[in-house]
């Protein structure tokens, strides 16, 4: 019952400094409306950061908990609760921005489209082109599970969390611009869930065909890659 409350608080925490961030930045009438991708990334990769510091040994991504299964440090038992807990801190975090940022979403009705709005909450192509969308989200992935498996290996007070965190900010500014490197179901089914029962006006379709096929899938093939990078070429 711990690791479950840590992955749901753990997710949550996370989905508020990443949504937040964007409500700042693309909502009417907040402090730092229009800081932009460097804002957004920066604190995305910091709010890992504290909720692993905080959380301590948590996946809070389902593609990483698959990851856990392959190499043996996770039950299959133990994998569905921890995907449920997961999913439902991200729909929980989200719920929170959006009570945070209330008077800012009502501020801008009629003023930012739906689509916009949509994409406070879950990621979407910068060009929609599915095979490579899910290509991009596949391969990002990979690149984040197989370096968290690498940074975990370094056993100094601290390491993982703030490496976890670079890494993000890394793979963000590098890898991000096609899809908005989701690399995690729960980031991104989580809030697009929040945001399809949210009353907000004017909004847009969810794109369920993307969420489920790019984010929602790409995730654990990139996760089983990374297992099996890690198992047979890290030695795990």
């Amino acid at each position: 019952m711990h690791q479950l409350l840590s992955e749901f608080m753990g997710t949550a925490l996370m989905i508020i400094f990443g949504v937040g961030v964007h409500a700042d930045t693309v909502l009417n009438d907040t402090k730092y409306h229009g800081s932009g991708h460097l804002f957004c990334i920066t604190t995305w990769a910091f709010g890992i950061t504290v909720s692993l510091f905080i959380f301590g040994n948590v996946c809070i991504n389902p593609a990483m908990a698959l990851a856990q299964v392959i190499l043996g440090n996770m039950t299959w038992g133990t994998f569905f609760p921890v995907v449920i807990a997961e999913m439902l801190g991200g729909i929980f975090g989200a719920l929170i921005v959006y009570v945070m940022y209330a008077d800012s979403f009502k501020h801008s009705y009629g003023k930012i489209d739906g689509v916009t709005m949509r994409n406070i909450f879950s990621t979407s192509p910068a060009v929609r082109n599915l095979p490579r969308n899910f290509f991009v989200e596949f391969f990002d992935t990979f690149i984040f599970i197989a370096a968290i498996l690498a940074i975990s290996e370094i056993k100094a007070p601290g390491v993982v969390p703030i490496g976890v965190g670079l890494l993000v900010w890394a793979i963000g500014m590098g890898l991000g611009g096609p899809t908005g490197f989701a690399m995690n179901q729960a980031r991104d089914l989580g809030p697009r869930i929040a945001h399809a029962i949210l009353p907000l006006k004017g909004k847009a379709s969810n794109d369920w065909q993307y969420g489920l096929i790019v984010p929602g899938l790409a995730p654990f093939l990139g996760g089983i890659a990374a297992a099996f990078f890690g198992k047979f070429y890290l030695g795990l």
